[in-house]
């Protein structure tokens, strides 16, 4: 990978970032781990045990699970894949060490997801007594809340991350400019 290639990349998710700090994203283009929080948010709120519309709160918290979830694979899946090969190749030992801290995390909230949805799956099957699924339900809106916490702060971590790296690769730039004159 170039350095303008690897800066291109760090470029491109520090502006996923940028934008749904900046409010620009729907639950169907949730791209990042900052957009997740925001729709788990969002989605825990449309179910809340003890209400008559339980099961279409279900339903509704469940395909803002998927959509959560596909973003957040999207995302993950970009950071995982070529990030490191860029970091690796130009950043120093503490950015790579610090890229291999936040990616570590990122099997974590794809097991939490995971459960999520195994949760809600549990809620809408009809096997549970109402007072077990009643305490099922308050497990489960607990469980998402923090995850989302979890998810606002691995995106805090990377806003760090990504603009260190950033001006690292620029720096790099400007450095091999000056060693072609």
């Amino acid at each position: 990978m170039e350095i303008t290639e690897a800066l291109a990349l760090v470029e491109k998710i520090i502006e996923e970032h940028r934008q749904i700090t900046h409010g620009f994203q729907t639950l169907e283009q949730v791209a990042n781990d900052v957009g997740a929080m925001q729709g788990l948010e969002a989605g825990s709120e449309t179910f809340m045990p003890g209400r008559f519309d339980q099961k279409q709160g279900l339903e509704k918290l469940a395909e803002s699970l998927e959509t959560i979830e596909q973003g957040l694979q999207a995302h993950f899946n970009r950071e995982e894949t070529s990030l490191p090969t860029a970091v690796e190749t130009y950043g120093t030992e503490e950015l790579v060490s610090a890229l291999r801290s936040l990616l570590l995390v990122h099997e974590n909230l794809r097991n939490r997801l995971a459960h999520s949805k195994k949760s809600i799956a549990e809620l809408t099957g009809g096997g549970l007594s109402r007072h077990v699924w009643e305490a099922s339900a308050h497990d489960m809106r607990a469980y998402l809340s923090h995850t989302r916490k979890l998810l606002e702060a691995h995106a805090m971590s990377e806003e760090k991350l990504l603009p260190k790296l950033r001006d690292w690769l620029l720096e790099e730039t400007k450095e091999k400019r000056l060693d072609i004159m």
